[in-house]
């Protein structure tokens, strides 16, 4: 909805829209074809469309979309295809056939390939083992006027954490429930915000655990959720570019995040890191930010001023304008 310029026909695989009313479009096509059993049948169609509306570009997101818009679009058209995740860690891609699909339709029509991070990007041709072909880092962004004004709680009697994320095992959510068990008599609070097929096993882990964890769900109101915390915690295994970590400094709130490439280059300084390999280093840089305010403090307004100068809706909206004005001139 932020390129009036376009004429912008948007096309799913399934009717499941968890954006509902922020979808805006002029053109809104589902093609009824959730399954990698109906890739050609998919691409047939969506060829059809292409055609059909004289497309100038095509855009695809996510490994299914990107075979079959690579199996779709005519040669002379430019295709774009977004990666969203660091491919050598992500589940998809520990089946055999995503790789050998991804390989296939890669050569089969040259793409621009467009990664959410420099790691994401990188990741790709080099787990792959693809010769690297025109490509840009385009940032994920966070709507900033939600949270204009709004300032996270001070430190009281106790001192309360949030994480945000699918419950699923790459989120590492039980590194958290195991490091937790060192601090059970202390006023530290985790609240983990999601959902996911771990959940039950999670809550299971927290009951045996006797941690002051709680999973709260799923919700959209999660930018008047975030002030309400002292610290923002993720210990994922890996990431692609994390939007859950923009919405908490575009809060104000201190980062603390474990110690994976994604991460540093998304807030470089503006955080702090723990090693995944060493829940003794997790504790201590906790125990720094719960005993030092003015450090905290520090971290936060560090964490705000790097959303606000390199990943608010305008950064990332120029960037793509000047992408898609590239690809058509044949740039």
């Amino acid at each position: 909805k932020e390129l009036p310029e376009y004429y912008n026909i948007v096309v799913t695989l399934n009717e499941n829209n968890q954006f509902k009313s922020e979808l805006q479009c002029d053109k809104y096509i589902c093609l009824h074809k959730p399954s990698l059993l109906s890739l050609v049948t998919a691409a047939v169609q969506l060829k059809k469309i292409i055609m059909q509306y004289k497309v100038d570009a095509v855009h695809s997101h996510l490994p299914q979309s990107n075979f079959i818009a690579r199996l779709a679009t005519p040669k002379n058209i430019p295709l774009l295809t977004t990666i969203h995740t660091s491919i050598g860690t992500a589940s998809d891609y520990k089946k055999w056939y995503i790789r050998w699909l991804d390989k296939l339709t890669f050569y089969y029509k040259s793409s621009v390939i467009i990664g959410v991070s420099k790691t994401a990007l990188n990741d790709y041709f080099s787990v792959l083992k693809l010769k690297p072909q025109p490509s840009h880092v385009l940032y994920t962004f966070v709507d900033i006027a939600p949270y204009i004004g709004m300032k996270p709680i001070a430190p009281s009697k106790n001192f309360r954490i949030i994480s945000i994320g699918a419950l699923r095992k790459g989120k590492n959510y039980t590194y958290l429930i195991e490091a937790f068990k060192k601090i059970r008599g202390e006023n530290i609070e985790l609240d983990i915000y999601g959902a996911g097929p771990e959940r039950e096993m999670l809550q299971k882990a927290i009951d045996e655990a006797g941690v002051k964890i709680v999973l709260m769900g799923q919700v959209n109101n999660i930018h008047e959720v975030l002030p309400k915390y002292n610290l923002f915690i993720m210990s994922s295994m890996f990431e692609g570019f994390s939007l859950s970590v923009l919405e908490a400094m575009a809060a104000g709130l201190p980062l603390l995040l474990s110690d994976i490439p994604s991460f540093r280059e998304q807030c470089q300084d503006a955080a702090l890191y723990f090693n995944l390999d060493d829940p003794g280093n997790f504790l201590e840089t906790l125990n720094t930010l719960v005993t030092h305010e003015k450090f905290l403090n520090e971290i936060a307004l560090k964490s705000r001023k790097r959303v606000l100068e390199n990943f608010t809706l305008p950064h990332h909206v120029g960037q793509l304008q000047q992408i898609y004005k590239d690809v058509v001139r044949g740039i």
